[in-house]
């Protein structure tokens, strides 16, 4: 064998071991100025795994930025935003991968500050291990209590304590064992099984690579050998088979697969399998990948499955074991951390994404926020951004999920903002309701078509939307008076009227009109049922409450009208002094003034009061309606 082929074969060898090498993925967390990027910083630095270039930017950067009087700087390999090293604080999440002999690694340095909690749980929500940072001279703080809280929240099980800064107490243990006992004692209330603290100098490398001669006192692992060795393996493999399907694979009318990642178990050609949410069962024929058919596949395999029956199937669905699948049902109780910067507001609907299955969900209460820092339970109407609170939500349809503290892909969510798709909420589901188990629909012979009939009419639901003023109740009571004299059977909704009896209880905050439409919506669906043609006269300032009540009824039964006025006209028309007592400051939330009115973007009909008559526009409904 040649020099170059003996070159060559260690350099294969050697890249079949570092395929073969296992992944960690880590957290680095804790208060501003613990020494998180400079942990992260070293550790890259001393275990080679930074290329030339970046150690001469490194040097660079630590003589321009750093703080340690031109020595290097390990904290700049992380914190890149402009604005952080002005500040020198972490802002964003900063993911690095690395590797030894023994393991791959890919770390994420998550921010400190209680306003960036949000980015902290980006990093956290795949990690399997969290360093938790503690300066040594400042003991446990609110902060460390926050990020404990999020740790548990978001299901990591393996802590790293890393008493940091020990140098400048002088490696004193009874410092570093009170804070260990007390942590301990924080982890355990929050159900974090493992903890394994270390005496720690980032800045100076002790206990970081390996035991340092600082801390005789000291007999546990440094931090690179705690995250080389420890197990992080989870009870996965233990569950039955869990395929939650991303794609149906049909290259030709002869091949129909299921393509997906198996999240728990293993799968065996012949193993019976049911499809949730469907419950439809089947048996496995092949398991097929790019590289051939396997005979087994396991957790963390992506794999295309055919079986044996034609079934309905497609993406969001479950393939699992028929002897332990997961449950079905579509209403939970979760734990809800918001992101967005607009206030979570029950009742409002979002997209929830589930493994992969997106389905619309509401909040249908909030039973509590939890002070992050304390733990403590607290009432809540809404949730602002960085908030965690305990929900019930509703989804429109069923799925297949679990636990998350059995099983994080199908027990872990997202929300999604329908009207901007940014995502608003993280989120982790605890059970399903009880209730969902108890309620069931009643099947009626008399059923919509049929009263519909009896009453010679299409049933409809009209929804006039505009502001305050604008001339909603005046056009659809003259949309009742030629319905009826039509000999039409109809019946309005009105927002002031409906105040006064079903919605007495609510008041005009954002929370409260959210559920103000979201009742009278569910009661012009109702009477839709019955047959009636439903004139509905609300402000309905929010398009995401209108497209809710749009999605409750079909294509062809909703029409919303846009009863155009500009706001100046709409006060000149204000014979009740709400605008003057909106502008003096004496009534809060009113539309137009101190809370906002989102226009319709595409109504079926929009009536421009400048130009018509009150009749004239009320005709227009009338025969959009008779078509």
């Amino acid at each position: 064998m040649t020099r170059f082929d003996s070159a060559t074969a260690d350099v294969a060898a050697l890249l079949r071991q570092h395929e073969t090498k296992g992944l960690l993925r880590f957290i680095t967390c804790g208060s501003v100025d613990d020494g998180k990027s400079t942990l992260i910083g070293r550790l890259l630095h001393d275990t080679r795994g930074l290329f030339s270039d970046q150690l001469t930017a490194l040097e660079a950067d630590s003589r321009r930025h750093g703080t340690r009087g031109g020595e290097v700087d390990y904290a700049l390999l992380l914190d890149g935003l402009a604005a952080e090293r002005e500040q020198g604080i972490t802002i964003d999440v900063a993911y690095r991968f690395f590797g030894t002999e023994k393991r791959k690694f890919i770390v994420a340095d998550c921010p400190g500050h209680e306003q960036y909690t949000r980015n902290m749980a980006t990093g956290a929500s795949t990690a399997d291990v969290a360093i938790v940072l503690v300066d040594a001279r400042k003991g446990l703080l609110a902060q460390t209590r926050r990020h404990s809280y999020i740790v548990s929240l978001l299901g990591i099980r393996h802590v790293l304590l890393a008493v940091n800064k020990m140098d400048l107490v002088g490696f004193d243990r009874a410092v570093f064992d009170e804070i260990a006992d007390g942590y301990r004692a924080l982890a355990s209330q929050l159900g974090i099984e493992h903890v394994t603290a270390v005496p720690l100098s980032a800045l100076n490398g002790d206990n970081l690579l390996r035991r340092s001669d600082a801390t005789p006192w000291y007999d546990g692992p440094s931090v690179l050998e705690y995250l080389e060795t420890v197990d992080v393996s989870r009870d996965a493999s233990d569950l039955g088979l869990r395929l939650p399907v991303q794609w149906v694979n049909r290259p030709n009318q002869d091949f129909r697969g299921f393509a997906g990642t198996i999240v728990a178990g293993h799968v065996r050609p012949g193993d019976e399998v049911v499809v949730l949410p469907s419950g439809r069962r089947s048996q496995v024929v092949r398991i097929v990948t790019a590289d051939g058919d396997l005979p087994v596949a396991s957790t963390g395999q992506a794999v295309t499955l055919t079986l044996a029956d034609e079934l309905d199937i497609s993406r969001g669905d479950v393939i699992a074991a028929v002897q332990d699948p997961p449950q079905v049902a579509d209403q939970f109780a979760a734990h809800v951390l918001w992101l967005g910067e607009q206030a979570l507001l029950p009742g409002r609907p979002y997209w929830l994404k589930l493994g992969t299955r997106t389905v619309s969900a509401s909040v249908t209460e909030i039973k509590h926020k939890v002070d992050v820092n304390t733990q403590d339970e607290l009432a809540a109407k809404s949730l602002e951004l960085n908030e965690v609170g305990v929900c019930n939500l509703y989804l429109d349809q069923p799925v297949a999920f679990e636990a998350y503290a059995d099983n994080r892909e199908l027990g872990g969510f997202i929300l999604i903002d329908r009207q901007t798709n940014a995502t608003v909420a993280a989120g982790t589901l605890d059970f399903a309701l009880r209730r969902a188990e108890n309620i069931h629909w009643q099947h009626v012979d008399v059923d919509k078509a049929a009263r519909a009939r009896i009453k010679a009419q299409q049933p409809r639901c009209v929804w006039f939307t505009g502001l305050s003023g604008s001339g909603k109740s005046t056009i659809a009571n003259l949309v009742e008076k030629k319905l009826h004299a039509l000999g039409h059977h109809t019946y309005i909704l009105d927002g002031d009227n409906v105040r006064h009896g079903l919605n007495k209880d609510l008041g005009f905050t954002d929370e409260d009109r959210v559920e103000n439409i979201r009742r009278v919506a569910e009661v012009a669906r109702l009477m839709t049922d019955a047959g009636l043609i439903v004139l509905v006269s609300f402000i309905s300032p929010f398009r995401a409450e209108r497209r809710m009540a749009r999605e409750m009824f079909g294509s062809d039964e909703f029409i919303e009208v846009f009863v155009d006025t500009p706001l100046q006209v709409a006060e000149t028309r204000d014979v009740k002094g709400l605008y003057a007592k909106a502008r003096a400051g004496r009534l809060p939330n009113f539309t137009g003034i101190s809370s906002p009115y989102e226009a319709p973007e595409a109504p079926e009909l929009r009536l421009d009061t400048l130009g018509d008559s009150p009749e004239a526009l009320a005709q227009t409904v009338v025969e959009r309606l008779l078509v």
